[in-house]
C-alpha cells in the first residue's frame, strides 16, 4: 500500500515523463487493453484478489494480454481522468500496475489527489517531487494524508529510512481520516504503557488574548 499507486504529472512535462517511465520498464496500455486488464482486476467493479501481489507477466495471462511490450514490462500503466468507483483504477491496486493522470497545473493535481483519497487512501501519505516549497507545504497542510514524501521513492521512504527519519515500519497510521486511532508509522512507542506521576507545578494558565489574539486580528474582531 505504499507503493505509488498513481501518478500525476503535470501537462508541461507530461510526454517526458512517459518516455523515462517506458525507459524505466513501463508499458503503456491502450483503451482496449485497460478494459480487459479492468475485468479481471476489478470483477463486479471492487478490487479482486487474481492479480494481488502478481507479476506483469502472470497479470498480462489473466487478462489475456500478449503484446510482447506488455508481457515483457517490469510495471503496466494505464491512462486515467477520473477517480472513484466509476474508475476502479483510482484505487488501491496492489499489484505492478500504474495509474496516470495529466494535470494542468499544481491546483489541478492538487485537486485530483484529493479526490483519489476521498474515494481510498485519506489519511495514509503523498509524494512530490518539486524545488518548490510552497506546494510542499500545501500537501502538508491541506492535504488529508499523514506523511508528505518529498523528492524521495515513496514505497522505500514511506516505510521508513535512516536519511529522512520515519521510524521503520510495515504499518503506517492514518489518523481519523482514515478510522485510525495514531497517525505516525507503528514502532515500539506505540506498545509502551507510560505511567505518569502527576504533581501540581506552577499555574500557567494563558489569558483570552493569549487564545485569541491571532484570531482578533485577523478578524478585527
Amino acid at each position: 500500500c505504499s507503493s505509488e499507486n498513481s501518478a500525476i504529472l503535470l501537462a508541461p512535462i507530461y510526454d517526458a515523463m512517459l518516455g523515462v517511465l517506458q525507459r524505466e520498464g513501463g508499458a503503456l496500455l491502450t483503451a482496449a487493453e485497460k478494459a480487459q486488464l479492468q475485468a479481471v482486476m476489478f470483477p463486479n467493479g471492487k478490487l479482486g484478489p487474481a492479480t494481488t501481489a502478481q507479476s506483469v507477466a502472470k497479470i498480462c495471462a489473466l487478462a489475456g494480454l500478449t503484446r510482447p511490450a506488455l508481457v515483457g514490462a517490469r510495471f503496466l500503466m494505464v491512462e486515467e481522468t477520473g477517480t472513484g468507483r466509476q474508475s476502479p483504477f483510482s484505487g488501491e491496486k496492489l499489484c505492478p500496475v500504474l495509474t496516470i493522470y495529466r494535470a494542468r497545473d499544481f491546483d489541478h493535481a492538487f485537486a485530483i489527489a484529493q479526490s483519489i483519497y476521498d474515494y481510498q487512501g485519506n489519511g495514509h501519505s503523498v509524494g512530490i517531487h518539486t524545488c518548490d516549497d510552497t506546494h510542499i507545504m500545501r500537501l502538508g497542510t491541506e492535504m488529508t494524508v499523514c506523511r508528505v514524501i518529498v523528492n524521495q521513492a515513496h514505497c522505500i521512504a514511506n516505510g521508513g529510512s535512516f536519511d529522512n527519519g520515519l521510524p521503520f515500519s510495515l504499518s503506517m497510521g492514518c489518523g481519523t481520516w482514515g478510522g485510525n486511532s495514531f497517525s505516525g508509522n507503528l514502532n515500539y512507542r506505540h506498545f509502551l504503557i507510560t505511567t505518569r506521576i502527576v504533581r501540581t507545578i506552577p499555574s500557567r494558565e494563558p489569558t483570552l488574548d493569549d487564545v485569541f489574539s491571532g484570531y482578533r486580528r485577523r478578524h478585527n474582531a
